[in-house]
C-alpha cells in the first residue's frame, strides 16, 4: 500500500533562494499551461504537450523531466475539476460556483507543490540530506529530518515521486512510500464498535471514552481569537492571524491520528474487527441552531474514519461501516427502540427493561451487534486504502482547491 511521509527541510539561504525561484518558475509555467489548455479546450496529457513543451522549457528555462511534471501536473488539476463537477461538489450546472469553477482557467499559486522524480532528485537517507534539482542548478547537501517511524519507513520502502511544498515559512518533501501489507484477519472473533460524535470524539464497546473537551475549547478559544483579530484589523492583528492559521487543523488531525493508532492497535491485540458508522451525508441531512452550526462543521469525523481505515488496513484489520440509524435510541439489552431512551446526551435509560448506561456506549454496541451481523452475512472490510498522492497548488480566485490537499495519508 501506498503512503506518504513528510520530511522538513533545512536549507541554507542559498538553497532556500534557489528552491523559491523554482516553485516560482514552475507554477507561472503551469499557469500558462493552463491557459493554453482552457483556451484551446486541450486537457490531455500528450496532447498538451506536444503544444506547450518547448515554450515551457525555453521561456522558464526548465529541465525537460520538470517541464514534463509542470504539464501533467496542469492535467491532473483538470482532471480533479471534472471529478468534482461531475459529482456535484461545485453545484448543480448554471449556478453561480459551478459558473465561476468553469468559466476561467484554473490559477495556481506562486508557491504550489511541484512533483519531483528521481532523475530530479536523489535521497542520501543515512546523511538526512538530499541532492535537489532547482533552475539555479543541482543543489547538493540540502538537510532534512523528520521523526524516527518516519525515517525507518522511508529508508526501507520510498518509491516514486516526491513533492517540494512550502508552508507557514517551512520546506518540505513528501515522499511516496510503498508498505507492503499484512495479510487481513478473514476471521475475526467479534467487532469493536466506535461511536462518533463532538462531545466524545470517539467512544469504544470495550467503554472506553476518548473525551472532546479539551479540543472543543481549544477551538472555541481559537474562533474567539480569530473573531477578536479580524475586528481589530490592524497590521499587527493580520500578522498574528497569519501566524495562527492551521493551528486548529494541526491540533485535530494530531488527536484523530492518535485515537486511530490506538483503536487499530486494541482490535489487532484481541484479533477483532473495527465497525465504524457510515456518517456520508450527514451534514446536508441535520439541520441545526446558529449556534451549532460551527461546531458540526468542525467535527473531522471523516478524518478520524479515513485515519482509522488505512492504518487499518495497514495493520490487516478488517473494518466494517454500518447504518448509524437509531442506534442511540435502542437499547443495546433488550433491541427496544424508543426516542424517550435517550435521556440526555450522555445517558440511556430503556422504557422498557430498565437498563442504564452511558449514551455513547450504549450506541457503540448496537454498531458491534449491526457490524457483526453483516460479516457473517458475508459482508467483506471496507478498509480503504491511504489516499493518493495529491499535489497542492491549483486554485480559483475564490479559494476552490483543483488538486485536494496533501498528507492525509501521513506515515505516524
Amino acid at each position: 500500500m501506498k503512503l506518504t511521509v513528510q520530511v522538513k527541510l533545512l536549507p541554507t539561504p542559498a538553497q532556500t533562494a534557489a528552491l523559491e525561484a523554482t516553485l516560482l518558475a514552475c507554477n507561472e509555467a503551469a499557469a500558462w499551461a493552463s491557459e493554453v489548455a482552457f483556451a484551446e479546450d486541450v486537457k490531455r496529457n500528450f496532447a498538451l504537450r506536444e503544444r506547450t513543451y518547448t515554450q515551457v522549457k525555453e521561456r522558464w528555462g526548465l529541465g525537460a523531466q520538470a517541464a514534463q511534471h509542470v504539464i501533467k501536473k496542469t492535467c491532473d488539476a483538470y482532471a480533479t475539476l471534472k471529478a468534482n463537477l461531475r459529482a456535484g461538489n461545485l453545484g448543480r450546472p448554471g449556478s453561480k460556483r459551478y459558473r465561476r469553477a468553469t468559466e476561467k482557467p484554473i490559477v495556481f499559486r506562486p508557491e504550489g507543490a511541484q512533483p519531483y522524480d528521481d532523475r530530479m532528485l536523489s535521497w542520501q537517507t543515512a546523511e538526512r540530506t538530499v541532492s535537489i534539482w532547482t533552475v539555479a542548478g543541482r543543489m547538493k547537501d540540502v538537510v532534512f529530518t523528520a521523526a524516527p517511524e518516519q525515517l525507518a519507513t522511508l529508508a526501507l520502502y520510498r518509491k516514486g515521486e516526491s513533492d517540494l511544498l512550502y508552508r507557514d515559512g517551512m520546506w518540505f518533501l513528501n515522499a511516496t512510500c510503498e508498505v507492503p501489507e499484512v495479510a487481513p484477519n478473514t476471521e475475526p472473533v467479534d467487532f469493536l464498535g466506535i461511536d462518533l460524535g463532538i462531545v466524545n470524539i470517539a467512544t469504544t464497546s470495550d467503554s472506553e471514552i476518548m473525551a472532546g473537551r479539551e479540543l472543543n475549547r481549544i477551538r472555541t478559544r481559537e474562533r474567539t481569537l480569530r473573531t477578536k483579530l479580524q475586528r481589530k484589523n490592524t497590521p499587527s492583528a493580520g500578522r498574528r492571524l497569519k501566524n495562527r492559521r492551521r493551528r486548529e487543523a494541526r491540533r485535530a488531525k494530531d488527536i484523530n491520528h492518535k485515537i486511530a493508532k490506538h483503536v487499530v492497535a486494541e482490535a489487532e491485540r484481541t484479533g477483532r474487527g473495527i465497525a465504524l458508522e457510515d456518517l456520508t451525508g450527514i451534514r446536508e441531512r441535520v439541520r441545526l441552531r446558529k449556534p451549532q452550526r460551527v461546531t458540526h462543521s468542525s467535527w473531522a469525523f471523516a478524518q478520524l474514519g479515513q485515519f482509522i481505515g488505512y492504518k487499518a488496513r495497514k495493520a490487516g484489520v478488517p473494518v466494517v461501516y454500518v447504518d448509524p440509524a437509531y442506534t442511540s435510541r435502542i437499547c443495546a439489552e433488550c433491541g427496544h427502540s424508543d426516542k424517550a431512551n435517550r435521556v440526555s446526551q450522555a445517558w440511556f435509560a430503556c422504557r422498557s427493561c430498565g437498563f442504564v448506561d452511558h449514551a455513547d456506549r450504549n450506541s457503540s454496541r448496537n454498531i458491534r451487534a449491526r457490524a457483526w451481523e453483516l460479516w457473517r452475512r458475508g459482508a467483506l472490510s471496507t478498509a480503504p486504502a491511504p489516499p493518493p498522492r495529491q499535489r497542492g497548488g491549483a486554485g480559483r480566485e475564490r479559494g476552490i482547491t483543483a488538486s485536494g490537499a496533501r498528507c492525509a495519508g501521513q506515515a505516524f
